[in-house]
């Protein structure tokens, strides 16, 4: 019985004609690949533009005044180039015709910035013979630009039953005017999401310019090793510290109908990738899965006597942050310390007020700032059952001259955070990643 598969292909799979030629490849080699999502062509080369952004300064252009003809000539060549390239018959003029009476007469930014998307699933539509299907009324959204998620279901469920086999833009849908409305960038991951669970796929395939995910950044550490399999809350801590391959709003339209998500890559078809399930791998022997982290965080320590006793102390300090409208990352907390870490980003400028507020409001003993600080989360649903793994940890950052400034681990038990200064991030993932590893 033929099953069904969604494979959303990313903008370096359709950046020119020879990765158009990979794409048609990749799908036609299985019948069960019947749905398939595109975005808008990618980079062919450094320097070189994605065609949304071409697009996106045509709009800018006309808002200012200034000529566009030219920058969507640039456009026009792309998808001619397509079409000649890879000899397929169809009227692309007419689709560039409306596009250019749409920019005359004002459109908004999302109409123009969905074309990329909209003219490489006509030009994929047709060079595989599957249907053309537009996600304009299917993927719906409110007044707000919120997505309506069991709208766009029924809507979707409702017209692929009409298609064996569909190619469908990514990365917008419409509002309830027939107005185009658009995710944030990388949203075609979402649509390739939401039409899987639509027709209930046996996989969810996401095929991009890397074989899946890696178990620490292959710019820190050389050759790391590939996950297989990972969980949907494993890749949850490890995309929030970093390490993103997959739009996060993507994993949960599969994750509740549990479809599986199957990250590939386009220039490496055999490769079998990574598997993101519902439940970690039963045959994983390793401890850990992956190590991710980030740089530039502030940590505000503060000190004070019976600070246990006193009631509601981190929802006066949560207060004051958000007065700032400040979030925070993490808070470990001792019996008369609590610690607040913060993203640099998030602070721009305001450090100096928020520790004012909080001397004034909270009165602690002390207080002490530390920024330039860097967060790694060592990840795993394996460590929950095993022994010794903090130990295991500490210990490497302690032989590799590694100074932890923080701890703080989950009560999942799946994940350990360690603070660590901006200037020893890369050496304490490397060192973390080889006792692990050995």
């Amino acid at each position: 019985m033929m099953g069904v598969k969604v494979a959303k292909f990313g903008g370096s799979s359709v950046a020119d004609a020879i990765q158009f030629k990979k794409t048609k490849e990749i799908v036609l080699s299985d019948k069960d690949r019947r749905y398939v999502v595109v975005s808008a062509p990618g980079k062919r080369f450094e320097g070189d533009t994605k065609i949304t952004d071409v697009l996106y300064l045509c709009k800018a252009h006309i808002e200012h005044n200034l000529p566009y003809e030219q920058l969507f000539q640039v456009v026009i060549d792309r998808y001619m180039s397509f079409k000649i390239n890879l000899g397929i018959e169809v009227d692309l003029q007419s689709e560039f015709d409306i596009i250019k009476k749409n920019l005359h007469d004002g459109i908004g930014e999302a109409y123009i910035a969905s074309r990329g998307e909209y003219l490489s699933a006509v030009i994929i539509a047709a060079y595989l013979g599957y249907d053309l299907v537009d996600t304009v009324g299917l993927i719906r959204f409110d007044k707000s630009g919120a997505l309506m998620f069991e709208e766009t279901d029924k809507a979707l469920k409702e017209e692929l039953s009409k298609h064996e086999r569909a190619v469908m833009p990514g990365f917008y849908g419409s509002n309830d005017k027939g107005e185009i409305v658009t995710f944030s960038r990388g949203g075609s991951d979402v649509t390739g999401s939401l039409i899987a669970r639509a027709v209930n796929a046996d996989v969810y395939e996401n095929w991009t310019d890397v074989s899946g995910f890696m178990m620490a950044d292959p710019r820190i550490v050389d050759n790391p090793e590939q996950i297989s399999q990972i969980s949907y809350k494993e890749l949850r801590e490890l995309s929030y510290m970093g390490a993103s391959v997959l739009h996060e709003d993507a994993i949960y339209p599969a994750k509740i109908a549990n479809i599986p998500i199957n990250i590939r890559n386009t220039n490496e078809p055999y490769e079998e990738g990574t598997y993101i399930t519902a439940e970690p791998d039963k045959n994983n022997t390793k401890i850990i899965t992956g190590i991710a982290g980030n740089k530039d965080f502030t940590v505000i320590a503060l000190y004070k006597n019976l600070l246990a006793t006193e009631k509601g102390y981190i929802r006066k300090i949560l207060n004051i942050l958000e007065d700032y409208d400040v979030s925070c990352e993490h808070i470990p907390s001792g019996i008369d310390t609590v610690s607040i870490v913060i993203s640099n980003e998030q602070l721009d400028g305001k450090i100096d007020r928020i520790i004012k507020d909080i001397k004034n409001q909270l009165e602690p003993d002390s207080i002490e700032v530390f920024d330039q600080m860097a967060l790694i989360a060592t990840v795993g649903c394996g460590m929950s059952q095993r022994t010794g793994v903090s130990a295991k940890l500490f210990t490497a950052l302690a032989e590799n001259d590694v100074n932890i400034r923080m701890i703080d681990q989950g009560s999942s038990e799946m994940n350990i955070i360690v603070g660590v200064e901006n200037k020893q991030f890369e050496s304490a993932i490397r060192a973390i990643y080889q006792a692990f590893m050995e």
